[in-house]
């Protein structure tokens, strides 16, 4: 019985019918103990059904470590940490075959397949994914901006959240011109000291909006791809049935007016 009413809430919520502060608690990610081990790579596959899965080197490693993940064609690669903990990782494609395979730099820029695993995704709800923190969208209970969200948006309903949570992002925040410059190839959106300084590139300040979102039961998705012909980050929100755009960096006048988006991937 609590299975199904859960279902029934994530249902209202992914259509967005319920109140963000309805009994719409955050949703978080586990390690279930469903674990598959192939060479040095092991996953925890426990819930595929929630849209993600959990993955790490069997030991530490001095070596830099590569995860790559396939379906129909499509490629995601990502930097997996050597020192054996686990990160969470959207199966945003779909459901679907995935092939999930770990890759360790030999030398230069030559890399070793180190392990491939197989994986058969069928979700419980289209997106649900979009609830969770992952590696590229990492908060927990603990994060600042978990807290304000549940502080601003309490009793609110999903429409009236969203519009909270962006005008809250427009006039508390400040682009980060320095990191702009400083900012390293591969570098992930760091959400909590962002949080802190109240201020971060367009990927921080992107990933600390979805962050508000998803603990607030809105689905909600980070961006990555060109504004025009810059690469840039923005968001993309689940509201009722359709996306509803939100570029914190323009918002924050950071930007040259933008005449066209193009999306090259999303976490």
């Amino acid at each position: 019985m609590r299975r199904l009413c859960t279902l029934f809430l994530l249902a209202l919520l992914l259509a967005g019918l319920l109140p963000a502060g309805a009994g719409a608690d955050a949703l978080w990610p586990a390690a279930g103990g469903n674990e598959q081990r192939s060479g040095k790579m092991k996953l925890d596959v426990s819930f595929l059904s929630e849209g993600y899965f959990l993955a790490a080197v069997q030991k530490p490693s001095s070596h830099r470590l590569k995860l790559r993940v396939v379906k129909d064609g499509e490629t995601l690669t990502y930097d997996l940490n050597s020192n054996g903990d686990y990160e969470v990782f959207p199966l945003q494609l779909g459901n679907g075959d995935y092939e999930v395979s770990l890759y360790e730099n030999v030398s230069g820029k030559k890399y070793s397949q180190e392990g491939r695993i197989s994986l058969s995704v069928r979700t419980r709800l289209p997106g649900v994914c979009f609830l969770y923190p992952n590696q590229y969208v990492n908060y927990t209970q603990f994060s600042e901006a978990v807290t304000k969200a549940e502080e601003l948006c309490a009793g609110k309903g999903p429409k009236e959240a969203y519009a909270i949570i962006c005008d809250f992002m427009k006039n508390n925040f400040v682009y980060d011109y320095i990191k702009a410059v400083t900012v390293q190839a591969g570098q992930l959106p760091d959400i909590d000291n962002s949080y802190a300084k109240r201020m971060g590139v367009c990927q921080d300040l992107s990933a600390i909006t979805v962050c508000m979102l998803r603990t607030q039961g809105i689905p909600s998705r980070l961006i990555i791809g060109y504004a025009d012909n810059q690469y840039h980050a923005w968001t993309m929100t689940k509201m009722g049935g359709t996306d509803e755009f939100f570029d914190p960096t323009a918002a924050l006048n950071a930007i040259t007016p933008v005449k066209d988006y193009s999306m090259e991937r999303y976490y």
